[in-house]
């Protein structure tokens, strides 16, 4: 990896705050810390999250009803931690719920938004930004929430309509090998991964033939850590975030996957042939 990234921009676009942490906590806060302008723009404002915290539980939507407006303090605090200083949302489209519940039909949520009309949203600030990179998810939001697929959706649309050609875009993905070892090692110690045993029923794990680049992002994990601790609504300390830490190590939250949707795979190459630079081949 090159030691300066002055001159590069990456927009990463999310469905709800941590989300962003989750998947590329590590890449944002390597690629601030090395001088590229790192721009998140989050799609809604989390407000039907279930609420880890029981002294926050009145935020949930069920009864204040103002989760979102803490989960804003979150993502700024967690931006903090990543040196990531450029953060923003989409516009005022609130969460969706999961998918198949009733809040998806509301008139003022994501999943219900006119596809070109939040495209256009998002286009304006790639045009304003004019990033090198995309980051977002893949077809199925990665595990099928409507917002993460509205997302998907209009990032997508988003990127066709701009005035402003994006060199390359990368989707999130988790390769079932990493997630295995994940689940092997929740055994280890009596507990499961996410409710489950079995690799084929995590819907996010991906095979790793689609995995065409790899950063490696361990000399920030700990900053990756501290956001990941700002989201305290969202990822608990004692819940299989953390515990995957404890018993895989902290390197488990270092490496972040990528599959290249657009633009070409360039040197240099990890052993598998895996990229292990998102601007390699960006042109200035």
């Amino acid at each position: 990896m090159k030691d300066t990234y002055e001159g590069f921009r990456i927009l990463l676009v999310h469905a709800h705050p941590d989300d962003e942490t989750i998947n590329n906590g590590a890449t944002m806060a390597l690629y601030a810390a090395r001088g590229a302008q790192v721009t998140l723009v989050t799609c809604t404002r989390g407000e039907e999250g279930e609420v880890l915290v029981p002294g926050l539980s009145h935020l949930a939507s069920a009864h204040n009803d103002t989760l979102g407006s803490h989960r804003e303090i979150e993502l700024a605090n967690a931006m903090i931690a990543l040196g990531v200083s450029d953060y923003r949302f989409l516009g005022n489209f609130r969460d969706s719920g999961m998918m198949g519940s009733e809040t998806n039909n509301g008139a003022s949520v994501f999943w219900q938004a006119d596809l070109n009309v939040a495209a256009q949203l998002l286009a304006t600030i790639i045009d304003e930004v004019q990033p090198h990179i995309l980051i977002t998810y893949d077809e199925i939001g990665g595990y099928g929430h409507p917002d993460h697929i509205k997302t998907h959706l209009v990032a997508m649309r988003a990127s066709e309509l701009s005035q402003w050609q994006i060199q390359k875009i990368y989707w999130n993905t988790m390769p079932k090998s990493v997630i295995a070892a994940g689940i092997a090692a929740m055994k280890a110690v009596g507990s499961d991964f996410f409710g489950t045993d079995n690799v084929d029923d995590i819907p996010f794990a991906k095979d790793d033939s689609f995995v065409t680049t790899l950063i490696d992002g361990n000399d920030f994990v700990e900053a990756k850590m501290a956001a990941m601790k700002a989201h305290a609504t969202q990822i608990a300390l004692d819940g299989p975030f953390f515990a995957l830490s404890n018993n895989l190590g902290l390197q488990i939250w270092g490496h972040e996957y990528y599959t290249l949707v657009r633009g070409e795979k360039s040197a240099p190459f990890d052993s598998d042939g895996r990229e292990c630079d998102l601007t390699s081949g960006i042109t200035l």
